[in-house]
C-alpha cells in the first residue's frame, strides 16, 4: 500500500460544551477505501466535519500530504484537494444540476478545466445527463445522491469524504455506489467512507476503524475486520 495521505493524532472535537470525539488517531494510505465504521451517535460524522474543516479539533493534529491543516477553512482543503459529500446531500433544490455541477468546480485550481470535469461527470452519471437542466430538488433522493457526489468530485479532489452516502437509498442505488467508490479507488482516488452498511464497505475497502462513543475501538485490514467475531455479532448478526 502507499504512504499516508491523511493521519490524526489524538483528535478531540465536539459541539458546545459536548465532547464527541476523544483523542482519534488513524491513518488513510493513499489510493485506498478506508471505512468508517459504528453505530449511530458514535461520532463519524463529528470526525467527517472535523477532517472537511467544519468542526475544528479542540486538540489534536490532522495531517494531509504531511502537513498540518487543522487551522485550515473548509475552502482551504478543498484547494488542498479535500472534498465532503455529506450526510443528508445538501444540494440547493432550486438550482439545477448543471448549476450544481459548476459550483462544485469552482474552485480557482479547477476552472480552466470545468467543462471538461463537467462532461467527466456526465460519463459518471448518465441519469444527471438526462437531468441537467431539472432543478436539484425536483430529482429523487438517489438522484440527488449522485449529484451530491458529481459535486464533490468537480472541485477534483485527491481524498474524498462521504458520510453515509446509501442512507436512504433503495438496495440499487446503494449497489451503484459502491460500484462507483471501487471504480473512483482504481483511477487513484483517496475515500473515507462512513457507512451503515457494514459488509457491502468491509467488501470494497482496504482498511477499517471501528468508532464507539467517541473512541477508537478497533482497526485493521477490512478482511481482517469481516473476520473479527466481535464485528460479525455487533454489526453483521452473524
Amino acid at each position: 500500500m502507499n504512504d499516508p495521505i491523511l493521519e490524526t493524532e489524538d483528535l478531540v472535537a465536539g459541539y458546545d460544551a459536548a465532547e464527541i470525539l476523544h483523542g482519534i488517531s488513524l491513518s488513510v494510505d493513499q489510493g485506498s477505501i478506508t471505512a468508517l465504521l459504528g453505530s449511530n451517535g458514535a461520532g463519524k460524522s463529528t470526525l467527517m466535519r472535523t477532517l472537511a474543516g467544519l468542526l475544528t479539533p479542540r486538540r489534536g493534529r490532522i495531517r494531509f500530504g504531511g502537513v498540518a491543516i487543522e487551522a485550515l477553512r473548509p475552502h482551504e482543503r478543498v484547494k488542498l484537494g479535500i472534498s465532503l459529500v455529506p450526510e443528508g446531500r445538501m444540494v440547493f433544490a432550486d438550482l439545477t444540476v448543471e448549476e450544481t455541477l459548476k459550483v462544485g468546480g469552482y474552485a480557482h485550481r479547477t476552472r480552466p478545466d470545468r467543462a471538461e470535469e463537467m462532461a467527466r461527470m456526465y460519463e459518471l452519471f448518465p441519469r444527471l445527463a438526462e437531468r441537467r437542466r431539472q432543478s436539484a430538488g425536483s430529482l429523487s433522493g438517489g438522484e440527488q445522491q449522485m449529484l451530491a457526489i458529481a459535486r464533490a468530485l468537480m472541485a477534483r479532489p485527491t481524498l474524498l469524504l462521504l458520510d453515509e452516502p446509501t442512507l436512504g437509498l433503495a438496495p440499487k442505488m446503494a449497489r451503484f455506489i459502491f460500484e462507483l467508490l471501487a471504480t473512483l479507488r482504481s483511477e487513484g482516488l483517496t475515500i473515507v467512507l462512513a457507512e451503515q452498511m457494514v459488509q457491502a464497505s468491509l467488501n470494497i475497502a482496504d482498511r477499517a476503524f471501528v468508532i464507539e462513543n467517541g473512541c477508537m475501538a478497533l482497526q485493521g485490514t477490512a478482511s481482517a475486520l469481516a473476520a473479527d467475531p466481535r464485528i460479525r455479532a455487533a454489526y453483521l448478526g452473524l
